[in-house]
């Protein structure tokens, strides 16, 4: 059983409290994330994309993820 998303993207704040970095390293994150899936700009990155990307279980980032 998929555990419940309650939002689809993730922002530099979820990044931070994920892996205890600066916001600046969360926003280049995000931007060398987006770069390496050929996502343009105007589009979000999802909760799953990244987690695929760093090799974390979607459960493990949910716990971080708050609304």
């Amino acid at each position: 059983m998929r555990p419940r998303i309650t939002r689809l993207c993730i922002y530099p704040k979820d990044i931070q409290r994920i892996t205890g970095k600066s916001e600046r390293y969360s926003r280049d994150l995000i931007h060398k994330i987006k770069k390496s899936l050929n996502k343009p700009a105007h589009q979000i990155l999802t909760v799953e994309e990244f987690c695929i990307y760093l090799g974390l279980s979607l459960e493990s980032v949910q716990e971080f993820i708050t609304d």
